[in-house]
Parts: structure tokens; C-alpha cells; sequence
């Protein structure tokens, strides 16, 4: 029977986890290792710098006081160390996380590290802003958790989905990720004893019309969002640039670089 590891990053009491749980539940032994309070824009943090605390709840459903990263790092080298996960599931998340979202969301970053690690991993997101039904997010990450299961997860996969939150999606696609802002606001205030503090962050969001982006997918053509993510961060195409560049004072060396990975 394959294990399935879950987390999140809205903390292990949330319906999303709960829903994603009970979503994968027939398809494997299913381990819950998430954190113990909402973690959201957490990112990739990992806490070197402290102790982390481990709770077990239930069996296989365990809480840590940390990011979802620690939490899939602690699932996967200490809870499943004897017996690795054959698949990750990250969320399902309360909120989008499409384009620029991925570099501050905690639900990626948990997909992210246990792909780190060696392990296939997936990150749903429901796209919404109120009234959150997990329903068909549910049903489309079993279909897709049974898939990968059946058909053979590809080594060290990383998969971004979201899923539109307005009734029943058309269907998915397969996406690129898109281009999305916030806007900058900073919003100023005193609190009771006269000390400033600040929220940063815009409540209106907008994004670029990209063709095939996970943006249009789901706000333009109400589909699901698949976008293949990898970690290699290498910007291939200024490397030749960068070559140029004369530093004073200072010898270049010329390696020969690999061809681009994947």
C-alpha cells in the first residue's frame, strides 16, 4: 500500500486539510504532519535556529510549532524515515496560489522541500475569497492522487494546481505560471497605547493576460491549473551576460557549463 504524506500551510485544524485527507484516504496509508497554527506566506523557511515540538494528535496525525517546511522535512526524515512516502500532498489551501504566489506560499514550500528530498509532491489550492467549498478540489486531487499512484509518479515531480472556487470547474490544464500583484499598499496605524504598526499588502489583485499562464486558466476559462515547477533557479539565458561582464582586479575562470537540467 503506497503512504501518502499530507500537510499544509493554514495549520492542522483547517477544512482544507481536512478535506484533502479524507480526499486520499482510500488510496494509501495516509500521514497528516502539519503545522500546529496558520503558517500561510510562510515560504521555504526552515527553523534552524530553535527547537521544534512534535505533538501527536491521533494516530498518524501529528502537529509541529513550525513552517510547513519543518513539517515536511520532520514528516519525511524522522516520522517515514524507515519507509519513505511515495507521494506528498500539500493544502488544499484556503486561498490562490497562482504565478508570483509561489515564492511566498507556505503550501508550495511544503511540496517543495519534500520534492527536495527525493519525494513526488503536489500543492491544491482552492481559489477563493470567500465561501469556501473543498468539494471539487477534493475530487480532483483523488483523481489526480490515484492517477500518479497508478500510473507511476515521476522522480522528484513538483506540481502547482489550482482550482477555480465558483462552482464546478470546466476540466484543467496543463499551465505556465502567470504574472500577479497585490499591489503595494502599506497601511499606517496607531494601536491603544499609541505605537505605530504597519499591514503591508493591497486588497485589490490583478493579474497580466498571459496565454496558457494558470492566471487565465482559472479567473478567463474557469479551469484547473496543473503547472509543473522544478527548483533550479538558474537563469540560463544571462549566463553568457554575465560571462562578459569585466570585473577589475579580479581573474575569471570559464567553466563549462552543463547543459540545462531537465
Amino acid at each position: 500500500m503506497p503512504r501518502i504524506l499530507v500537510s499544509n500551510d493554514d495549520g492542522i485544524h483547517a477544512d482544507g486539510l481536512a478535506a484533502l485527507h479524507e480526499a486520499v484516504r482510500p488510496l494509501g496509508e495516509v500521514w497528516v504532519v502539519a503545522p500546529d497554527r496558520e503558517q500561510s506566506a510562510a515560504s521555504h523557511a526552515l527553523s534552524f535556529a530553535r527547537p521544534l515540538r512534535l505533538k501527536k494528535l491521533e494516530p498518524r496525525w501529528y502537529s509541529v510549532d513550525g513552517t510547513p517546511s519543518d513539517c515536511a522535512y520532520l514528516g519525511i526524515n524522522h516520522l517515514l524515515k524507515d519507509s519513505p512516502p511515495d507521494l506528498m500532498v500539500s493544502g488544499i489551501n484556503r486561498g490562490a496560489n497562482l504565478a508570483d504566489d509561489v515564492t511566498y506560499s507556505g503550501t508550495v514550500a511544503a511540496a517543495m522541500e519534500a520534492s527536495l528530498l527525493g519525494i513526488p509532491s503536489v500543492a491544491f489550492s482552492l481559489v477563493s475569497r470567500r465561501d469556501f467549498d473543498y468539494r471539487h478540489a477534493a475530487r480532483f486531487a483523488r483523481a489526480l492522487v490515484r492517477q500518479l499512484l497508478e500510473g507511476g509518479v515521476p522522480p522528484k515531480l513538483l506540481l502547482n494546481v489550482n482550482v477555480p472556487g465558483d462552482g464546478k470547474p470546466k476540466g484543467y490544464a496543463v499551465t505556465r505560471l502567470g504574472k500577479r500583484s497585490y499591489g503595494n499598499d502599506v497601511v499606517e496605524r496607531s494601536d491603544p497605547r499609541g505605537a505605530r504598526y504597519y499591514w503591508i499588502g493591497g486588497s485589490t489583485f490583478t493579474h497580466q493576460d498571459i496565454p496558457g499562464s494558470d492566471c487565465n486558466a482559472v479567473f478567463r476559462d474557469r479551469l484547473i491549473s496543473l503547472t509543473p515547477l522544478h527548483l533550479d533557479l538558474t537563469e540560463y539565458a544571462r549566463l553568457d551576460e554575465v560571462s562578459a561582464w569585466p570585473i577589475r582586479g579580479y581573474r575569471k575562470f570559464a567553466p563549462k557549463f552543463a547543459a540545462k537540467a531537465g
